[in-house]
């Protein structure tokens, strides 16, 4: 099973249907309106994105994993108590041979939440109990003052990509979705407001309030300290729900947790 940060990274993928795998664990779900739910994890390796704030490091900005095939990944799934399942990363969805572990994964019976950025939209016929979409917003960009590598090389690349309209209203049309929010602080709320304007216009079903999860930025229990009060403010303010973070609650940064 793949280290969470230390495994060595392979120059080619396996024969077949194969993911990079960064971590493969199961857990409560921490996050959103399954939050306390078993939950098997399946986080790959890579993202079309740089958050600055990222709370998968090693999926992102320096990304290390673990080959894996999809047969693989079942096994190591079923030998897990759970039956819900979350493909997360990094972005999943960049991986073609993600749509093929869903639909296995259906085959089987198993309930399906992928995390996803909402800049990727798997095709029509792909099986997916629930979207957990995450727009990124403008205090997601990697300036030079907030690149983890002090460098900026990201940020203009980041910026063009993390919003994609279509995209959003497409994975509100095919799914049931949660549109998730990391909120920095008060001055995110006009962007998320104006996001929601957006692909409710574009989409042709309702994406009602109860849909929209406020969460506050934080990888560690001290940063949450900051920021979780005032996000919860911001939720009873503009109506919308309010996520935890509770695996970070419970377990702090740790790895597979």
């Amino acid at each position: 099973m793949p280290v969470t940060s230390s495994v060595d990274r392979p120059d080619s993928a396996p024969e077949g249907d194969a993911l990079p795998i960064n971590e493969l664990f199961v857990s409560l779900q921490g996050e959103g309106t399954l939050a306390g739910v078993p939950s098997v994890f399946v986080r790959t390796s890579g993202c079309n994105l740089r958050c600055w704030f990222c709370d998968s490091y090693h999926t992102s900005w320096e990304p290390t994993h673990a080959w894996m095939t999809l047969d693989e990944i079942v096994a190591e799934i079923g030998s897990f108590d759970a039956d819900h399942v979350v493909l997360t990363g990094g972005e999943p969805l960049v991986h073609d041979s993600a749509q093929k572990l869903l639909r296995q994964l259906d085959a089987l019976g198993y309930h399906t939440t992928v995390e996803t950025n909402g800049t990727v939209v798997p095709d029509a016929e792909t099986p997916l109990d629930l979207a957990s979409v995450s727009p990124k917003l403008a205090s997601s960009t990697p300036t030079v003052e907030k690149d983890p590598k002090g460098e900026g090389e990201w940020a203009d690349r980041h910026e063009e990509r993390r919003i994609d309209i279509d995209a959003l209203a497409t994975l509100a049309e095919r799914y049931d979705r949660q549109f998730k929010f990391v909120v920095t602080g008060p001055d995110d709320m006009d962007e998320i407001e104006s996001v929601l304007a957006d692909v409710r216009a574009a989409a042709h079903v309702e994406i009602p309030d109860t849909d929209v999860l406020l969460m506050p930025e934080g990888q560690t229990r001290e940063r949450l300290a900051e920021t979780r009060t005032v996000v919860a403010e911001l939720a009873l303010e503009h109506g919308y729900r309010y996520t935890p973070r509770l695996h970070v609650d419970l377990w702090n940064d740790a790895p597979e947790t």
